[in-house]
């Protein structure tokens, strides 16, 4: 345990007793978002990405070790555990490592050198290999070993197989092995060719080279896919005399009369074993690289996505255009409430766009339509247009080009279903759209976050991975944001911390027959939610309908008595909190400190510093403090756009080589990572990320090949 605590701590920058702590916290059974929002004292307030990737870290240490004990039990087993081996298995760092030092014990599938063994020719090749013989020749040596029963016929096949053992031999040397990836981590090189003729995506790559030590993580990723689409013949080169130097240094002695035969057998060994097996790991080992920065790139994307600010309390209309389907209509009131569904024909083949267009206006007028959510994909440009001409005749009505990847994968899913069994799948893309602009975050939680479409090659990831990933991203905004308890679907509350789909369907049912929760204590009264469950989501569930206003904050229960305490030492009461009429709440803490009121109110300073953030805003909104999403009421085309215009964008997807920006001319355009700014960046997200709003100036435009280059950096020489 210590040692883990020693390595977490120094891989992680953080004091060893908050590492401890971590690990106890995660070991008991608590949440992430409860850890990192509820525990901060223990842990020195690390944010939830880090608890997460100390929790992934200690997983995979563990295993680690426990790979580690299983292969010393092996050896053991076998009579061959030596205190050398103990050293070297403890000593391992990485997985591949302790399983190259096991190479050699492995139970092997039946080889050349399997085959040798048993014609009893193992004795002969450690001879040979020995290289302590100057005097005489191989085939004496080689002569007592010939035996027909065996099927060693002659000299030549006792020395092939004494070859085939040594061979074999070499391969499995952990310390060769080592020394030949690290050749090719410095001095490799991933090489692609055309496996045929055919154009495609991939002619950047089919005369390709690059240093494996510079290579980035899209283009392994594109290459994979290349080759498994089979357009491309993938392989790693390496200097054969540089990797050859090492395997006979550590094999090969001179002045023996073996040295050349124990050389030959070496280069077999690279050629025929080493090679093709050590390209195999490293190109795993490259894959699993990519995929872990996609992963987390995907990831990244993800979280501003789900944290656009919501566009509250406006009535919307839902727009999922298609052309010889019609486009589907939903208005939702401000609550997402359905209230009127419909289909129009305005776009090709009917082009009924007058009767449309009546259609449209009756309907925003009928409900008081503010808003209308604009789905992007098939006939998304032809609807905008037919969109933004109806608006011209209705003032204080936008719109805004939704994304609905995922959409139709809620529609057809049995959730979609379920939530509107009387609506046809495109009549629930339509609503999905109209509440995906109302509440992002709310409506994507519906969807597989793989479906979200902000990520680079992600159905070539591990989908394990990628999901524990996402999950993870996903449970760690909900509870950032926090679920009302009355309101909030089951899906929403399946990613409550200490909730899950049996728990968050049971609080639905008992809201439904019972009513409305009108304290957070209440829910305990729902089936499955014991004690435990019950400290990890009480802080993350909102009760507006409650008498205590602390039921409508960030503060847990357990601190309530804390919360009053604070108030009270600064001359309030939680009625004044309700009234609003603590607005220099932190002015008076301040004067106290806030150790002081830590003492008192017998919590922590974070904890204090989170009470007082709560007091001065219930019911807040994390998402509330974010720049408001951008509305539009015009359109612009592409064919409009000229090098030197400065636009105004939403970003909606950055990825290694870049950012793509919305413009508003329904292809989004590419900001390259040297035109983010001034500086250098080694990633686009450290300069920007999804959701933000930026202005850019257009470089260039290719309609015919729908491409938009824009920068952000030379904005500022315009």
């Amino acid at each position: 345990m210590q040692k883990i605590i020693e390595i977490l701590s120094k891989e992680f920058s953080q004091k060893s007793e908050h590492i401890k702590n971590v690990i106890s916290l995660i070991d008991e059974g608590n949440t992430i978002p409860f850890i990192a929002r509820y525990r901060k004292e223990l842990h020195g307030s690390m944010d939830d990405q880090m608890l997460r990737e100390i929790s992934e870290r200690l997983q995979y240490i563990r295993n680690l070790d426990k790979r580690r004990e299983e292969i010393k039990a092996s050896i053991e087993s076998q009579g061959k555990l030596t205190e050398e081996l103990v050293s070297a298995i403890e000593e391992a760092t990485v997985l591949a490592e302790l399983e190259d030092i096991y190479r050699p014990y492995k139970q092997k599938r039946r080889t050349r050198a399997t085959v040798a063994r048993e014609k009893g020719l193992e004795p002969l090749a450690a001879l040979l290999f020995a290289q302590n013989i100057n005097t005489g020749s191989l085939e004496e040596l080689a002569a007592p070993y010939i035996d027909s029963e065996k099927g060693v016929e002659s000299i030549e096949d006792a020395l092939a197989g004494a070859s085939d053992i040594i061979a074999e031999d070499i391969s499995d040397n952990a310390d060769i092995r080592k020394s030949l990836k690290e050749l090719i981590a410095v001095k490799g090189f991933l090489v692609s060719k055309a496996a045929k003729e055919e154009d495609s995506v991939y002619r950047l790559y089919y005369d390709f080279a690059e240093p494996i030590k510079k290579l980035q993580s899209h283009r392994i990723l594109a290459i994979n896919r290349g080759e498994k689409e089979d357009f491309l013949k993938v392989g790693i080169e390496i200097d054969e005399v540089l990797a050859m130097d090492i395997i006979k240094n550590h094999t090969v002695r001179s002045g023996s009369i073996s040295s050349d035969f124990v050389a030959a057998a070496a280069e077999d060994a690279y050629s025929r074993l080493i090679f093709p097996s050590v390209e195999r790991e490293i190109r795993n080992e490259l894959k699993d690289m990519a995929s872990e920065q996609a992963i987390k790139m995907f990831g990244l994307n993800l979280k501003p996505l789900l944290m656009q600010p919501p566009v509250k309390n406006k009535v919307t209309m839902g727009f999922d255009p298609a052309y010889r389907t019609g486009c589907k209509i939903a208005v939702v009131d401000g609550t997402g409430k359905v209230l009127e569904t419909g289909v129009v024909y305005p776009t090709p083949p009917h082009n009924k766009t007058e009767e449309a267009k009546a259609a449209l206006i009756r309907m925003i007028k009928k409900h008081g339509v503010e808003a209308i959510a604009i789905g992007n994909g098939t006939a998304s440009k032809e609807s905008e247009i037919f969109i933004a001409e109806i608006l011209k005749e209705l003032p204080g009505v936008s719109y805004m080009m939704v994304n609905e990847a995922g959409a139709s994968v809620y529609s057809a899913s049995k959730l979609g279903a379920a939530e509107f069994p009387d609506f046809d799948v495109s009549l629930r893309s339509a609503v999905s759209i109209a509440r995906r602009l109302q509440d992002p975050l709310a409506e994507l939680v519906k969807i597989d976050p793989k479906s979200i479409g902000v990520g680079q090659y992600q159905h070539d990831m591990p989908e394990a991975r990628l999901d524990e990933t996402l999950n993870g991203v996903v449970e760690d905004c909900v509870n950032a944001v926090g679920v009302d308890l009355n309101t909030a679907s089951p899906s929403l509350l399946a990613k409550v911390s200490g909730l899950n789909g049996t728990t968050a369907k049971n609080i639905v049912a008992y809201r439904e027959e019972n009513g409305v929760f009108t304290t957070r204590k209440a829910v305990q009264k729902v089936p499955k939610i014991g004690p435990k469950a019950f400290e990890q989501c009480a802080g993350f569930l909102r009760v507006p309908e409650s008498k205590n206003i602390l039921d409508n904050t960030g503060v847990h229960p357990e601190s309530y008595d804390a919360a009053e305490k604070i108030l009270e030492i600064c001359g309030y009461a939680l009625t004044d909190v309700a009234e609003g009429k603590v607005g220099d709440l932190r002015e008076r803490a301040g004067k106290m400190t806030l150790q002081k009121l830590a003492e008192y109110s017998g919590v922590g300073v974070p904890t204090v510093n989170d009470i007082i953030n709560e007091l001065l805003k219930p019911g807040r909104d994390p998402r509330d403090e974010l720049p408001p999403t951008m509305l539009r009421t015009d359109v612009i085309d592409m064919n409009d756009l000229k090098p030197g215009m400065v636009m105004r964008g939403t970003v909606r997807n950055v990825i290694d080589f870049g950012a793509f920006v919305d413009i508003g001319v329904h292809q989004d355009g590419l900001v390259h990572i040297s035109e983010l700014c001034d500086r250098y960046v080694k990633h686009p997200s450290e300069v920007v990320k999804v959701g933000d709003v930026v202005d850019t100036v257009v470089l260039a435009v290719d309609v015919e090949k729908k491409r938009i280059s824009l920068s952000m950096k030379q904005l500022k020489n315009q």
